[in-house]
């Protein structure tokens, strides 16, 4: 490199940034490939079952109408959010303001990431779960906010343990991050968390932001919405994707719901960075919202078989885990007591499966892996048979 060509340093925000756990999960099933290996990926939640047909029809049809070629600025077409509005009336029994309580996302973890930039001061404390989507704690940072870490453990049920958080952190917190059913572990919450989690917010003037991305994959009963509970509409915020119900993550599509005031922060970020949602995904998330009695119990009935299937596999191997309620992953405990890490190259390794190691999701996740059920049951049922034969000792 010459001399006068100068070395940029990225901002210092960039350094305080785990690495991105979905990439280095990546480049490690890239190797495993390049290596010549039949590789069953089972380490990303990204369906691979198509979108819905009567979508992508829509969606077809959507591209032809040339409103759909310009801009589509703001809270997302009208007929998106009226489609968005009946569904949470129907699922949940709540009722929203669609101008003023809904606003169209470009996916939720668009949505999830933007919100800190609107109510997180330089120092302030942003409470994160973890074991947890990376998002959480990336967004705070990038907003300069102080991440307190809520940890997740088997014992209390995979929720956090409100009276051990400090009432000066609670004092200090602007926003509270939570998400059931739950990504990585697959947990449900209790109604008396969600209740207890009103009360806290409240007493504190905390912003609740829950993250309902997996509502619809359950596999006994429904899970609610945290907006349902008394006076969480005061404090909360919910975000909403079409990414696992319907087959769409690569469409990019979702929405945030909740009070008006917090919703409209997120919009004046959203305005300011991004042009909103393309007009033809919008009218295909409509029908798909629309639908979404008949297309979710085709999606539940495909991942709860695959869940059963590998869920009693593992523990026929000796795996330690319990039957994930909701989501399609499986969060296990290999036969041994063994690092997360070293667990996921020993798998990848001898038996050729990209999983996750529950250490990427933060420290309370260490000794677990995740499984993603994103494969078909062919080929979940050779995964397990490959992990049997893998040697602990």
């Amino acid at each position: 490199m010459p001399d006068d060509i100068k070395i940029f340093e990225p901002a210092c925000r960039l350094t305080k940034l785990p690495p991105y756990l979905f990439v280095e999960v990546d480049r490690m099933k890239k190797e495993a490939i390049a290596r010549g290996e039949d590789i069953i990926n089972l380490g990303v939640g990204d369906p691979d079952t198509p979108t819905p047909g009567i979508v992508i029809d829509v969606m077809k049809k959507a591209l032809e109408d040339t409103e759909n070629h310009q801009y589509p600025f703001g809270e997302g077409k009208e007929n998106f959010r009226k489609s968005i509005k009946k569904f949470m009336k129907e699922r949940f029994s709540l009722s929203f303001d669609s101008e003023k309580q809904i606003h169209t996302l470009i996916g939720s973890k668009e949505g999830i990431a933007h919100l800190p930039l609107a109510f997180v001061n330089k120092s302030d404390i942003v409470l994160v779960p973890e074991p947890a989507y990376p998002v959480y704690n990336s967004a705070s940072i990038f907003a300069g906010g102080r991440p307190y870490f809520m940890p997740l453990t088997e014992d209390n049920g995979f929720l956090p343990d409100y009276d051990s958080i400090p009432a000066s952190v609670l004092d200090g917190a602007k926003i509270m991050f939570i998400n059931y059913p739950n990504n990585p572990t697959g947990a449900s919450a209790t109604e008396e968390f969600y209740e207890k989690t009103v009360h806290i917010a409240k007493k504190h003037s905390i912003i609740v932001a829950s993250d309902a991305a997996y509502s619809e994959l359950y596999y006994s009963e429904k899970p609610p919405s945290f907006l349902q509970f008394k006076g969480a509409m005061d404090v909360g915020i919910e975000f909403h994707s079409l990414s696992k119900t319907f087959s769409m993550t690569g469409w990019r599509v979702g929405w945030a719901c909740g009070n008006e005031h917090i919703v409209e922060g997120l919009a004046s970020v959203k305005n300011n960075t991004d042009s909103g949602v393309f007009g033809a995904v919008q009218d295909a998330a409509a029908v798909a919202l629309d639908n979404y009695a008949e297309l979710a119990e085709e999606t539940r009935r495909v991942y709860g078989s695959r869940v059963k299937i590998m869920s009693e596999a593992l523990k026929e191997a000796s795996w330690r885990l319990d039957e994930p309620l909701a989501t399609f992953y499986i969060w296990a405990k290999p036969p041994v007591d063994i690092n997360s890490g070293e667990a996921v190259k020993k798998i990848i390794s001898e038996a050729g499966i990209v999983c996750t190691p529950g250490s990427g999701f933060g420290p309370s996740g260490e000794g677990f892996v995740r499984f993603a059920a994103t494969r078909n049951e062919e080929r979940i049922r050779d995964a397990v048979e490959r992990l049997k034969k893998i040697d602990w000792q």
